[in-house]
């Protein structure tokens, strides 16, 4: 397999394998599309644990019936700054992208634009949806809450998920700011890959079922939990997006939310919410951009710790990825390419019929 993991393939391959793939399963073109656009930027960007590497798993939850294939996101409310959506359980990535737009949509009018969903599920990188905004100058900001995955400093298991957020920023020569964590030290899918290698993880990554670090994920997710980034500091954050994805926008909170890749058949009730902000109805486009070049370049040019060649700023690193991705092609992990191999084979497709050749 470390040799399959060498291979480049085309993003636009991926992309059409994706949308048959999706087609097969019974969802329409469009909503196949966005889909797929979602999850193969994802992979350019270097973020595979939620790229295309999960593919076969929202197919396999749309079969269980976890995932409304042919679902409508509906706006069932909204103002002039904010709106609230309802998923109905559609495919994530659908919702999200609705979402996202009609928070920009509310910006370009008031100068902020606030959109909530509930009943929707995993919705990949919080950062391909913070990043529409860059499209129309704005800066975005995009949340999920989760199922049950992380615990908080005292607890012994899980009572919060690991509530991922993302931002986006413009500049002007620079390349925009670009960052998506999950609140947990890692995000579970690194933990899951870990133990389907048979891998040990470090020991700050998960606890046991003592609320004690450990370096075996063979018991997750059931009988260990994921760590807080930074303690506490981890734990108030994942509060914060709870508050702004689940209890404000009427979606599942905390115990509410179920797990979505464990439990196919039901649906998550997961929460997102999205914020635009139209930096030009607050100061002049430019004006900000310069701003934005001047404190990147500060940062860059800083002095550099003994041994480091660089200081990147966020995204930079997601950027040169997809550039070379472009490029060159997408170099695909091993477990990837073992997932997308197994969905061909599952749906009835042939991986060399869209130029993609792992073996």
């Amino acid at each position: 397999m470390q040799g399959l993991s060498q291979k480049r393939v085309s993003p636009e391959a991926l992309k059409t394998f994706c949308i048959e793939a999706l087609l097969r399963a019974g969802m329409s073109e469009s909503p196949a599309r966005v889909t797929a656009e979602v999850l193969v930027t994802t992979d350019t960007w270097g973020i595979h644990t939620h790229g295309t590497y999960n593919l076969f798993n929202y197919v396999r939850k749309i079969r269980a019936g976890g995932i409304a294939p042919r679902a409508v996101p509906e706006i069932t409310a909204d103002g002039p700054c904010w709106a609230s959506l309802d998923g109905h359980c559609a495919i994530a990535m659908v919702t999200s992208c609705m979402a996202m737009e009609t928070a920009i949509s509310k910006a370009k009018s008031t100068g902020i634009g606030f959109a909530g969903v509930r009943n929707s599920n995993h919705f990949g990188a919080a950062a391909y949806y913070a990043s529409m905004a860059l499209q129309h100058e704005m800066i975005g900001l995009a949340f999920t809450n989760t199922g049950l995955a992380m615990t908080a400093p005292g607890s012994r298991g899980a009572v919060i998920g690991n509530n991922p957020l993302a931002y986006a920023a413009p500049a002007g020569e620079e390349r925009p700011l670009l960052m998506d964590i999950a609140l947990s030290v890692v995000a579970g899918t690194k933990v899951e890959i870990a133990k389907k290698l048979g891998k040990p993880i470090p020991d700050n990554w998960i606890v046991d079922e003592a609320g004690l670090p450990t370096t075996d994920p063979s018991n997750y997710p059931s009988a260990v939990s994921l760590a807080s980034m930074a303690a506490h500091k981890g734990y108030g954050l994942a509060l914060m997006v709870e508050i702004l994805a689940g209890v404000l926008t009427g979606a599942g909170v905390t115990t509410g939310v179920v797990s979505w890749g464990p439990n196919l058949p039901a649906p998550p009730h997961t929460g997102h919410s999205f914020i635009a902000i139209d930096v030009s109805a607050m100061m002049p486009l430019q004006q900000f951009k310069m701003r934005m070049d001047t404190m990147i370049r500060g940062i860059r040019e800083s002095p550099k710790a003994a041994g480091a060649e660089r200081i990147y700023l966020p995204g930079e690193m997601e950027w040169e990825k997809r550039d070379q991705a472009l490029k060159l092609g997408l170099l695909l992990p091993a477990e990837t390419i073992t997932n997308l191999s197994s969905l061909a084979k599952d749906v009835g497709l042939r991986l060399t019929d869209y130029g993609l050749e792992f073996d």
